[in-house]
């Protein structure tokens, strides 16, 4: 009867969650709960809870991950990556410097010494720092 009353209870929290939290253990316990009827063995119910829940968690995790929206919105940091920039201190590979894009004042480090006013592209960002080039 407890294998019974767990499924109603883990089939409950899915569906107040709808995330798919405990539908696996709702399945384990359906499954210990049929178990019921070929053995009294608390142990050998136990253990089919475990494996039923282990194998729809294994069969089941891949194929939801594919339906799954995932969202990958850009961060401020990524959007400014391949835009043109004005460098308002000198920037060089040994000191780095300071470029201003979008209205925001970054640092900045570059192979070549690039002086004040000039343009830079924004080739990526190192940490804080963003690696840039020259603009041709």
């Amino acid at each position: 009867m407890i294998w019974l009353i767990l499924f109603i209870v883990f089939l409950i929290i899915e569906v107040l969650t709808i995330n798919l939290v405990t539908i696996w253990f709702a399945i384990g316990s359906l499954a210990a709960f049929i178990s019921t009827y070929f053995t009294d063995s608390l142990i050998i119910q136990c253990i089919v809870f475990v494996i039923f829940t282990a194998l729809t968690l294994l069969i089941t995790k891949p194929v939801l991950n594919k339906f799954r929206i995932i969202r990958n919105e850009g961060l401020n940091y990524d959007r400014i990556i391949g835009k043109i920039g004005v460098v308002t201190k000198k920037v060089s590979k040994q000191e780095s410097g300071r470029v201003k894009v979008d209205g925001k004042d970054w640092m900045a480090i570059s192979d070549k010494e690039i002086e004040v006013n000039k343009e830079v592209e924004i080739l990526k960002i190192d940490g804080v720092k963003l690696i840039v080039k020259e603009k041709e």
